[in-house]
């Protein structure tokens, strides 16, 4: 059966998570002065940041903490990693983090370009997130796209995360599409991937890290503007 419905992951597929977040870190940063106070440097800084943020989302992923812990961790984690043990800092980060991230809007280079495009050859788009339901639907609406979407789904509308196949199902279910006329675009080899092909759901790989996995016959581009070589 022809493709006829395109669901994208949202951030780094999309909408430039891992460049907003700089920005939005490095702007509340130099605000609280952190190098004067506490003599840590901004990049050392942010890469903690983000070896923490990225193990507490895989935990996540895999139902082992919930995002009230993520939200009190990350920045405690990080801080505390260079000596501070401040709890009062750490939630002011988080919690100017989530607003003030969406004064930052950059997307993957060719986004909007490729929405564009599948939408003129009438292809139906959705979007399928991890990410927290209060955000995600703000996040396509200030950068533009949410215009291309017929359905926004975040894992808060289910409760459950990719790769887990109910926030799939729930997903196509309120597209109104089926599997064999569906295909996933997303940028995590578990989330994504993984989790489209035990769903039994097309994908293509966003390798937008370059970490080179093969597996045979499998759709990967490293530019988003490389789907144009499959729909």
């Amino acid at each position: 059966m022809k493709i006829q419905h395109i669901f994208f992951d949202l951030d780094n597929t999309l909408w430039d998570h891992r460049k907003n977040a700089y920005l939005t870190i490095k702007d509340l940063f130099e605000k609280q002065e952190i190098t004067l106070h506490y003599h840590i440097d901004f990049e050392s800084f942010h890469t903690v940041y983000h070896d923490i943020n990225e193990s507490l989302w895989e935990k996540i992923r895999d139902g082992l903490i919930d995002k009230e812990y993520l939200r009190k961790h990350r920045f405690y984690d990080t801080f505390k990693h260079f000596g501070v043990d401040d709890e009062e800092l750490s939630q002011y980060f988080e919690e100017h983090f989530l607003d003030k991230i969406l004064n930052h809007n950059e997307l993957v280079e060719g986004a909007e370009y490729i929405l564009e495009y599948l939408k003129s050859k009438h292809y139906t788009l959705h979007v399928i997130s991890n990410g927290f339901q209060e955000v995600t639907e703000r996040k396509c609406i200030l950068s533009g796209i949410d215009k291309y979407f017929k359905t926004i789904t975040s894992a808060d509308s289910i409760g459950v995360r990719k790769p887990n196949p109910k926030i799939f199902e729930y997903s196509l279910g309120l597209a109104e599409a089926t599997k064999e006329e569906s295909i996933l675009i997303g940028d995590d080899w578990i989330a994504d991937v993984v989790g489209s092909q035990n769903y039994g759901l097309d994908v293509i790989f966003f390798d937008v890290y370059k970490e080179n996995k093969q597996e045979e016959g499998l759709k990967a581009i490293t530019h988003l503007l490389q789907i144009k070589e499959y729909l």
